[in-house]
């Protein structure tokens, strides 16, 4: 018995490790090949939650899945506390100095919310609305592609994986010196978030981590609709459909959400557009020219 909890652990983690690193690398692929504006986005989406749940559900029963995803979402709160302290950080300091400020602010933050009395409502406003709260506080931060890109090859994919995995190492063996209480704070740690945000850093410019981080919250509410729709059909759909359905949703909210961003940009184009035409028309009549309802009427259309 326990050496099929030892081989069950260490299939966890080495899923858990690959899936980090992958997204790791494929993030910062995102943010260079397309943008660090998608690269945000897409970080928030569940992965490292989504396998801990799953693992959750087959070890011991869907029901403490589903009722450890509600609570899972509270978390992002002290997810987005630790890009925004990376954030204020970066601003005068370097990569190191940030990242310190960071990870004390993100332990100061998860201190304070253990002071919560916790229930299902309360977990799920909590971090709804922080989403709001920091995307307000990222509004001033500009979307900046990335101009002059690294040559990606096997070397830089190399040393991107050898870091992100020494970084996830790193986080997970402390949680294990600390002890059971402090294990739990590191559990909801960034620890693919983090890595990512170092490469982009050092690689790049303090702006483009910037970029990243304003589009944070964003891509997180897909995790909000994951964790939530993990407590509802686990009970009923098993963890495997209720897995793909939670998927599902979390897909459905970002693919929705690009569709949005795309339809406003047209319209506010056309508004634009319209706008300029009205403007070149009164600027024409201005400087003696006739006016489109004069035009009409001269030439009968």
């Amino acid at each position: 018995m326990a050496s099929c909890k030892i081989i069950v652990n260490m299939t966890i983690f080495i899923v858990k490790f690959i899936v980090a690193v992958a997204v790791v690398i494929g993030l910062s692929i995102i943010a260079e090949k397309s943008s660090p504006r998608i690269a945000g986005i897409l970080s928030g989406y569940p992965t490292g939650s989504a396998i801990s749940l799953f693992f959750f559900g087959l070890e011991i029963n869907p029901e403490f899945a589903a009722k450890s995803a509600v609570y899972n979402m509270i978390a992002i709160v002290a997810m987005q506390a630790f890009i925004y302290f990376y954030y204020k950080a970066s601003l005068k300091f370097n990569m190191v100095i940030s990242s310190l400020v960071a990870i004390v602010g993100y332990f100061v933050i998860i201190w304070l919310l253990h002071f919560i009395e916790l229930n299902t409502f309360v977990a799920i406003l909590i971090p709804i609305t922080s989403i709001f709260l920091f995307f307000y506080l990222f509004r001033p931060i500009k979307n900046v592609q990335i101009e002059n890109k690294v040559q990606l090859n096997l070397k830089v994919f190399f040393i991107r994986a050898l870091f992100a995995a020494s970084i996830i190492l790193f986080i997970t063996e402390i949680a294990k010196l600390v002890g059971p209480t402090w294990s739990g704070l590191f559990s909801a740690f960034p620890t693919t978030l983090f890595p990512l945000i170092l490469i982009v850093h050092f690689t790049y410019d303090k702006k483009h981590v910037h970029t990243i981080i304003k589009n944070i919250p964003i891509g997180i509410f897909s995790l909000v609709l994951y964790s939530l729709t993990v407590s509802i059909v686990y009970p009923f759909y098993g963890i495997y459909w209720g897995t793909l359905m939670s998927f599902g949703v979390a897909t459905v909210y970002l693919v929705a959400y690009q569709l949005f961003k795309k339809l406003r940009m047209f319209f506010k184009t056309k508004r634009e557009f319209l706008k300029e035409l009205d403007e070149a028309e009164k600027d024409w009549e201005k400087h003696g020219g006739k006016s489109l309802s004069q035009m009409k009427k001269k030439y009968k259309l």
